[in-house]
């Protein structure tokens, strides 16, 4: 009986943040994606590329933004790279011509990065989450909910 009054407790206890939020447009490189109910936003960035977010009280942070580029294919393995030089181990990738997703995890922190290539062919756009290893249970639909929203504007 004790152990079923954690487990609805925890439920419970759980952010909505899942649930749905806002919708963050950026308008420099005409990306879309759905913020989590809960994230606050801190502010788009000076050069209007994109914006952090932040979960009051919590270790869990989104970042999202667009840049240009010369090839997708060589701005995924860049960042990859860039991720294993850091220390993180990657855990899973999935890249095709158009979106690329991976994750990886160091130091009991896990990250979630995705990239689509936008309509014009020569940008794109990102988000990557990053969350502790015991977050990860409440922040798989989250991610999936943000992978899903990332969208160009247009196509």
């Amino acid at each position: 009986m004790r152990t079923l009054l954690f487990v609805l407790f925890a439920l419970l206890s759980l952010p909505a943040f899942a649930q749905g939020g806002d919708r963050y447009d950026n308008a420099r490189f005409g990306y879309s994606i759905s913020v989590p109910a809960g994230f606050v936003g801190l502010g788009e960035s000076d050069n209007g590329d994109g914006q952090h977010f932040a979960l009051p009280g919590r270790a869990i942070t989104l970042s999202v933004w667009g840049g240009w580029l010369d090839n997708f294919d060589s701005e995924v393995a860049a960042r990859m790279a860039q991720d294993a030089t850091a220390g993180w181990n990657q855990t899973y990738q999935a890249v095709t011509p158009r979106w690329a997703s991976w994750s990886a995890i160091a130091g009991g922190q896990i990250l979630y990065q995705r990239m689509i290539l936008l309509c014009d062919g020569q940008s794109y756009a990102a988000f990557r989450a990053e969350y502790g290893v015991r977050d990860r249970a409440e922040m798989d639909p989250v991610i999936e909910q943000l992978a899903v929203s990332l969208r160009g504007s247009g196509c």
